[in-house]
C-alpha cells in the first residue's frame, strides 16, 4: 500500500472496497493518470477544478487528492465522468438514434470491411457512395442477399462512414449450388437500359472503376477496365512492355465475342472468397462489391480465388445459359483483376497478366 499512494487513497479516504480495474490514460476526465511531471502542476489543477466545482454552475470532475509518486512523477485523483459524443459530431450515432429508430447503442467496435454494422475508413465518401449504390441495386433484385445500405457520406473528422444492415454470418460459406443459382437470378432480374457501366464510378480494392455508360460492351471492356488497368501500370512501373501488348489485344479481341449474346445486366463485380459468406441459416451472402452493368460472364473474373466448384457452375448454368465461346473468354476476364493485383500489390502478378495476353495475341494472330 505504501509504495502506491493512488491504490492507498482509494481503499482508505476514497472508501472503495476494491478496485476492479485501471487503465492509463493521457488527460480529460480521468480517474487515475501519472505524468512524469511535479506534484505543483497537478496542484494548480486541482485547485482550479475545486474552485469552479464551488460555484455549483457548469460541471466539473471534482478533484479528490494529489500528490508526488514514491518512483517520481506525480498523480491527480479526481471524480470519473462518463463521456457521450455529441450528436452533430457523430453522424453515425445521430442516425441510428434518431432515422435508424434505435432507442440505445448498446456498443460499437471497429471492423475493415465486409458485411457490417460500422466501419470507419480515411476516405473520400464517393467510395461508400458506390458500394451503397451497388448494395441497393444488388437487393433491389430481391435475389441473393446482400447487407441492405442504410446511410453513408462524410465524417466531420475527416474519412466517410457506411451503415449497412447487420447479418450474423454462418459457419460456413453456405451451399455451392444454392450460390450459383441465386447468382444467377441477380444477374437475370439486373438489367439495364442505359448500356454498360453505372450511375457513378467507384472502386476495384483501392483502385479507381470507371464505369461510363457506354453502348458497346467490347468498348466498354477494352476502354474502362483493360485499358484503364494498362495505363495504370505504364504510369506506376513504366511498364511499356505490357502496355502495347495489351492494347494489341484490346484492339483485336473482338472475335473472342462472336455468336455471343451479351446483354448488361448487374455483377458484384470483386467476387471472390473473402466477399462471400452465409448467414445463420445458411443461405448464401455477397458482400463488399464493386457493381456495374456488364456481360454476364466477367463475374467471373475472380474465380482463380473464388473457388466456384462443379456445382456452383451446373445451378448458374441452369438460369443462365452458358454462351458459345465462354471458354475462350475466361482469362480475358480474369485479366482486368490480374492487372488490378499487379497494380495494387505489385510484380507477383505481372507475369500471369502478361501470360494471358501473350496467349491470346498468340490465338487471334495479332503478334506483330
Amino acid at each position: 500500500m505504501g509504495d502506491d499512494p493512488i491504490r492507498e487513497w482509494i481503499l482508505s479516504e476514497g472508501k472503495a472496497t476494491q478496485i476492479t480495474g485501471t487503465r492509463s490514460i493521457g488527460g480529460g476526465c480521468i480517474n487515475r493518470a501519472t505524468r512524469s511531471i511535479g506534484p505543483e502542476m497537478f496542484e494548480g489543477e486541482a485547485l482550479g477544478l475545486d474552485a469552479m466545482y464551488a460555484t455549483g454552475s457548469i460541471r466539473v470532475p471534482k478533484p479528490l487528492n494529489f500528490g508526488p509518486l514514491p518512483t517520481g512523477g506525480s498523480y491527480i485523483i479526481m471524480e470519473y465522468i462518463e463521456f457521450v459524443a455529441s450528436m452533430g459530431d457523430d453522424p453515425i450515432r445521430e442516425w441510428i438514434l434518431s432515422e435508424g429508430k434505435a432507442t440505445q447503442i448498446t456498443g460499437t467496435r471497429s471492423i475493415g470491411g465486409g458485411c457490417i454494422n460500422r466501419a470507419t475508413r480515411s476516405i473520400g465518401p464517393e467510395m461508400f457512395e458506390g458500394e451503397a449504390l451497388g448494395l441497393d441495386a444488388m437487393y433491389a433484385t430481391g435475389s441473393i442477399r446482400v447487407p441492405k445500405p442504410l446511410n453513408f457520406g462524410p465524417l466531420p473528422t475527416g474519412g466517410s462512414y457506411i451503415i449497412m444492415e447487420y447479418i450474423e454470418f454462418g459457419a460456413s460459406r453456405g451451399n455451392q449450388s444454392i450460390l450459383g443459382r441465386k447468382l444467377a437470378e441477380m444477374h437475370k432480374a439486373g438489367k439495364s437500359e442505359k448500356g454498360f457501366g453505372f450511375d457513378v464510378d467507384n472502386t476495384i480494392g483501392s483502385t479507381p472503376q470507371i464505369n461510363t455508360w457506354t453502348s458497346d460492351w467490347i468498348e466498354f471492356y477494352g476502354v474502362h477496365r483493360l485499358g484503364y488497368q494498362l495505363k495504370l501500370a505504364q504510369q506506376q512501373y513504366g511498364d511499356n512492355l505490357i502496355y502495347e501488348k495489351g492494347q494489341r489485344l484490346i484492339k483485336n479481341m473482338a472475335p473472342l465475342f462472336e455468336d455471343a449474346r451479351i446483354e448488361p445486366c448487374l455483377l458484384h463485380g470483386d467476387l471472390w472468397s473473402g466477399n462471400v459468406s452465409s448467414d445463420k441459416n445458411g443461405e448464401p451472402v455477397i458482400l463488399d462489391p464493386a457493381c456495374y452493368y456488364g456481360h454476364s460472364e466477367a463475374e467471373f473474373g475472380m474465380s482463380w480465388c473464388a473457388g466456384f466448384g462443379g456445382s456452383f457452375y451446373d445451378a448458374y448454368f441452369k438460369v443462365m445459359p452458358k454462351q458459345p465461346g465462354f471458354e475462350r473468354r475466361k482469362d480475358l476476364y480474369m485479366l482486368y483483376h490480374y492487372l488490378n493485383h499487379y497494380n495494387l500489390f505489385g510484380s507477383g502478378y505481372r507475369s500471369s497478366a502478361m501470360s494471358i495476353i501473350d496467349g491470346y495475341l498468340q490465338i487471334l494472330k495479332a503478334n506483330v
